[in-house]
Formats: structure tokens, C-alpha cells, sequence
């Protein structure tokens, strides 16, 4: 198994949606990891830089035609460029993703897409929709979030990608959801 995670950006990407994700494959809650499970790479339609909702510009390692067929997951961060046509291009990648049995993860609009192109028809699955209220959800090797659930969703891949121990991805989980106060009271300050 390769140890790349590839993240989908495409035009007008939410970048929030992958820090937290990134951040756990790439250091523990003292500093960057010296031998890491996994490493993060980006792909995009093309090797151009692509930006973000915000004006961030990320130069990806590999474009749709450039991609490793060997890879540890695919990560669809959402967008708006979920709802354009170089999405569709998009399709074939995750039919293959599938097939291979890779761990997929799909955000927000990404998470629209993959169930506009059927590949949620027979799993568990979440997204933006007022009737989908959980926010991420984990079902034969895909895992779905919306939007505001970031820190869910990453969770979830990590678990999968059995990133670290469980009981160190939950603490991880705890620390960014509560925050190092709420779970060590023993150090706030009066």
C-alpha cells in the first residue's frame, strides 16, 4: 500500500475542510512527525495552481492525468467547484477508488457530488441536506461530512486509515473539539 493521501481541490476549494485531516497525518500535538503513516498530496485538474474560496493558492503534486494509481486514500474537499463541469472528471477517479477498495472521504459539496453520481446509492452516507443531520458518517471504506463538520470527518479517515491508535485519534478528536483547558482543567488559570 502506498502512503499518499490525495486530496481533490478544484477550483474554488474550502480549504478549512482538509486542515484537520492534514494537520493529524502530518505531526502529533508536540511537533511535525519524523516517520509519518501517511503523506499528503494534492491533486488537481491540472498542475496550475489551484485557489481556494478564500485566495489561497495551492500548487498540486499531481494533476487528474498524472495521479499514482497506488495510493492510501482519496479526499474530496469541498467547494464550489463541485458544481461545475471539470467535476465530472472527477467521476472516473472515485469509480476507480471504489473498485480498488481505497478509503474515499467527500466534504460538503464533494459529498453532493458523490451522491449525484450514485456512488452513495448503497452506503451510509451524510451531506449538506436539511434532512441529512449526522455529521460525518463511515460505511465501507467512504465517509461522508458536511460542511461544519470538519473535525468529524477527519476523525473518521484517520480511524480508517488506522492513522494512530484509537484511543490517540479520540484525543486528538477531544483536544480540537474541547480544547486543552476543558480537558486539562488542572492548568487554567484563575
Amino acid at each position: 500500500m502506498n502512503k499518499e493521501v490525495l486530496y481533490v481541490l478544484l477550483p474554488d476549494y474550502a480549504a478549512h475542510e482538509m486542515v484537520y485531516l492534514s494537520e493529524a497525518i502530518a505531526s502529533d500535538e508536540f511537533a511535525l512527525k519524523e516517520n509519518p503513516k501517511y503523506v499528503n498530496k494534492v491533486v488537481a485538474p491540472t498542475l496550475e495552481p489551484v485557489k481556494s474560496i478564500g485566495g489561497f493558492r495551492v500548487i498540486p503534486d499531481y494533476s487528474f492525468d498524472t495521479m499514482p494509481e497506488d495510493y492510501a486514500a482519496l479526499v474530496l474537499i469541498g467547494g464550489f467547484g463541485w458544481t461545475t463541469p471539470v467535476a465530472e472528471k472527477v467521476a472516473p477517479i472515485v469509480s476507480k477508488a471504489i473498485e480498488a477498495g481505497k478509503v474515499v472521504g467527500a466534504i460538503c459539496n464533494a459529498a453532493s457530488f458523490m451522491a449525484k453520481c450514485g456512488f452513495l446509492n448503497h452506503v451510509r452516507h451524510t451531506g449538506n441536506g436539511l434532512e441529512q443531520l449526522t455529521s460525518a458518517v463511515s460505511d465501507n471504506r467512504i465517509v461522508t461530512a458536511t460542511g461544519p463538520a470538519t473535525l468529524e470527518f477527519a476523525k473518521e479517515l484517520l480511524l480508517l486509515l488506522e492513522n494512530d491508535t484509537p484511543e490517540h485519534i479520540e484525543m486528538y478528536y477531544q483536544f480540537n473539539k474541547r480544547g486543552f483547558c476543558d480537558l486539562f482543567p488542572q492548568y487554567k488559570q484563575i
